[in-house]
């Protein structure tokens, strides 16, 4: 049986559980002959070089900040990557060295998220407008939830921000806007190790105990963006289920 390398690319790394979620997975379940590296590309074309260079690649992870800009590199999308816009996982095709882009973020955060909504968390403000963001946008739309996405507002206005309709920049998060929005995602890589001091700029004293605050980050496990939630009796969520879900839908699409 020929050695099977998977792996993610991105920038930077340092934060990634998954190198270990992966290698403890093959040596939990006895799977033979694959390992899971890790991948910095200083630039998103890096991507060929990688695959060229990198004899019995079968599949990657993507992340920050690639998930939306690896996809002019890839030879197909999956139904899902199409209508998200973004890309967190690429099967390789070892013959052919085709590259098909798939979303398996929407998986994992749907299915992490589910057991903490209530009635009150209709409405949902989306801080950040990248890859996962669009990920999770999709869940909401799909489940029923309304959305706003929140952007800095000295940022450089991407071609995606100009087609969105339905943003705030964090200056305008008023207490009426915090107390409409019972569920607030944190889908940037504020809070993120290192940097685990930072957490996004929102108002959180008009936080309330029926809000729900999700963060995609998930090292470290309570980000500071949670411990102000839970400071405010919030409830409080972070994204390592989202990360096991989401890698375990890789898996099959590698296998498959």
């Amino acid at each position: 049986m020929e050695h099977r390398k998977f792996g993610l690319i991105g920038l930077p790394l340092s934060h990634s559980f998954s190198k270990n979620y992966f290698t403890e997975k093959f040596h939990k379940e006895n799977i033979p002959n694959c390992e899971y590296n890790l991948y910095p590309l200083e630039n998103i074309n890096q991507l060929q070089s990688l695959i060229a260079e990198t004899p019995n690649l079968c599949g990657l992870n993507v992340t920050i900040p690639y998930k939306e800009t690896v996809i002019p590199l890839l030879h197909e999308l999956d139904v899902t990557a199409k209508a998200v816009g973004a890309v967190n996982c690429i099967k390789v095709n070892s013959s052919s060295q085709q590259l098909i882009g798939y979303n398996t973020d929407v998986f994992g955060f749907k299915q992490s998220i589910k057991p903490f909504l209530e009635t009150q968390h209709e409405r949902a403000l989306i801080l950040g407008t990248g890859g996962a963001a669009k990920a999770v946008a999709y869940v909401l739309k799909d489940i029923g939830i309304d959305y706003y996405f929140v952007k800095r507002s000295n940022s450089l206005v991407s071609k995606t921000e100009q087609q969105l309709n339905n943003v705030f920049t964090y200056q305008e998060l008023t207490e009426y806007i915090i107390n409409s929005f019972k569920l607030i995602i944190n889908t940037t890589p504020v809070g993120m190790y290192p940097n685990i001091g930072n957490s996004p700029e929102i108002p959180y004293q008009f936080i309330s105990t029926s809000h729900l605050l999700y963060d995609l980050v998930y090292n470290p496990i309570e980000t500071e963006f949670l411990k102000k939630a839970k400071h405010q009796g919030a409830s409080a969520v972070n994204g390592l289920s989202m990360l096991h879900q989401q890698a375990e839908a890789a898996w099959r699409i590698w296998n498959s």
